[in-house]
């Protein structure tokens, strides 16, 4: 497994456990993240930052990657099984695999944008 995976899988686990600054210290200072409950995109680590914990006081994301494929072009799709709860425990919708789309620079995530469920 490359190391590329290898820190996806620490992110997807970080986020898991609400461990952000261990997220953000994977991402570029100046990284393109999708922003899955607005649309369009936030720019940079604390843009990340703010929509996640946005996000977090609305909704509780878990998000599992069951696979890993490496595109010619670079880029890593990791299908994930995602599963979206409001802040009491209950299903806002039923779980659903979703391709997430990374691209790397330098050892860090630079873009990250979401695909539809698959």
């Amino acid at each position: 497994m490359d190391d590329d995976i290898k820190t996806l899988q620490r992110i997807y686990e970080r986020f898991n456990e609400r461990d952000i600054d261990a997220v953000l210290a994977a991402l570029a200072d100046d990284v393109v993240w999708a922003n899955g409950m607005d649309g369009g995109h936030v720019h940079g680590r604390e843009a990340v930052r703010e929509y996640w914990t946005r996000q977090w006081t609305m909704i509780d994301p878990h998000v599992e990657p069951v696979d890993f494929n490496r595109t010619a072009d670079g880029a890593i799709i990791a299908d994930v099984r995602q599963s979206v709860r409001d802040l009491q425990g209950q299903p806002l919708q039923e779980q659903k695999t979703v391709g997430h789309v990374f691209r790397f620079r330098d050892g860090k995530v630079a873009r990250f944008d979401i695909q539809d469920a698959i």
